[in-house]
């Protein structure tokens, strides 16, 4: 019979009927979906099905019609007899989130819908949840530096947190905007009932959780009903990517209050002033860039240090001296002997050489030491003009912010679509 249900919305006809000798609720209330599909009266089978179980019996017609395309057709008072009482201290049942599910899939009409949205609202579920467990479930993903555009040659000027805080503010407003757009454009085909349409077996159902409630209600299945999640747990999992978008909507409906004060929120970082003064790292050295330029301190401690850092530390040249003093005394003992002109000649050579060397070595220095100042003065200045450039386009970004977050707004006041 499920079989059916699902696959075409019809149950074949019964000639002989459904005994009812053990006092069971599940055989009238058989009877009472056979008279409802047939259009028939079901009240005096009804009534006695939900003499022996109410809630079971108003479960079972509830999830039944839903498989079978005919949710419309319940009665308005089986839903909450079948729903029950949801509550943040204890799980959710599998009946109530299999109710849960059809009502989000339209199964029993704008009515049915609306039916889950009230029981929601009525635990105010915001009150008690943590703002950041929802906005990770909507946009999930750890939070990384933003390089705003203005900042892409400067990106360590980015990871600075009084800097970095609108940019990513605005980035995260952004996805917010994008997901809840995501969700809320889904456009829902109502004439389409909940069946799989193709006569396969039951159990290739869209959402197996109606039918498989119904195969424990009907002794089909021997298993307990399992693990039963929490309202939170529910609701989270139901917003985050790649939900039914069905079930996202009504997720979103109920986290509106919480996004709606993370998007304020949000918004407001983007408003953040720049700081008067920034200190950053730049060729190893703390320089603190204000507006109107590099501060002159912090320019002259790094030049002191790249001037003692670049020059070679070297001994006296003991060496080269001595070798011209040798070269001396060579030549006054030439005045005696010619003997003694070459190896005065090749000692001043060779302390020549080794001087010489050590000049190289000095330019060679003055000139790292130019080049290192000269490259940070250069970068000094450009980041200054970074600076300048991430000013006014804060402006603009906290402009987009304003618009992004009126806009969720708006779509959090739409609501899911009941239609």
């Amino acid at each position: 019979m499920l079989a059916h249900l699902a696959a075409n919305g019809s149950v074949p006809p019964s000639e002989a009927g459904f005994p009812d000798e053990s006092g069971e609720w599940l055989p009238p209330a058989l009877e009472a979906l056979l008279a409802i599909l047939g259009g028939n009266d079901p009240l005096e089978p009804l009534s006695r099905a939900a003499s022996r179980d109410q809630q079971t019996t108003a479960l079972f017609l509830c999830l039944a019609l839903a498989v079978a395309g005919h949710g419309t057709r319940i009665h308005a008072s089986w839903l909450g007899t079948a729903f029950g009482e949801l509550s943040l201290d204890r799980p959710v049942t599998h009946g109530q989130r299999a109710l849960w599910l059809a009502a989000a899939r339209g199964a029993y009409g704008p009515a049915g819908k609306i039916f889950v949205l009230r029981k929601l609202d009525a635990l105010a579920v915001h009150q008690q949840a943590d703002p950041t467990q929802w906005l990770q479930a909507l946009v999930p993903g750890e939070a990384t530096v933003v390089v705003p555009p203005s900042l892409v040659d400067f990106p360590e000027l980015a990871e600075i947190p009084d800097l970095a805080r609108p940019a990513q503010a605005g980035t995260k407003l952004a996805r917010i905007l994008a997901r809840c757009i995501e969700i809320t454009s889904v456009r829902e085909d109502v004439t389409t009932p909940l069946t799989n349409g193709t006569g396969s077996p039951a159990s290739v159902w869209a959402e197996d959780e109606p039918l498989s409630v119904l195969r424990y209600l009907v002794g089909l299945s021997d298993r307990e009903e399992g693990p039963r999640g929490s309202l939170i747990g529910h609701l989270l999992d139901d917003l985050r990517p790649g939900a039914d978008p069905q079930l996202a909507a009504i997720s979103l409906h109920v986290a509106a209050p919480i996004l709606k004060r993370i998007t304020d929120e949000l918004a407001a970082d983007t408003l953040l002033v720049a700081p008067d003064s920034v200190v950053v790292p730049m060729l190893g050295h703390q320089i603190r860039l204000r507006p109107e330029g590099p501060d002159q301190d912090s320019m002259h401690a790094a030049e002191r240090e790249i001037t003692e850092d670049g020059v070679s530390r070297q001994r006296p040249p003991w060496s080269a001296w001595a070798l011209i003093v040798a070269a001396v005394a060579f030549f006054a003992g030439a005045l005696a002997t010619g003997l003694l002109v070459l190896p005065g000649l090749l000692c001043a050579a060779a302390g020549g050489w080794l001087l010489w060397r050590r000049h190289q070595a000095a330019e060679s220095d003055s000139r790292y030491i130019a080049s290192q100042v000269g490259e940070l003065k250069e970068l000094a200045d450009g980041a200054v003009w970074a600076l300048h450039a991430y000013a006014r386009e804060a402006d603009v970004r906290a402009r987009q912010a304003a618009d992004d977050a009126a806009e969720v707004t708006r779509l959090l006041r739409r609501g899911p679509r009941a239609a």
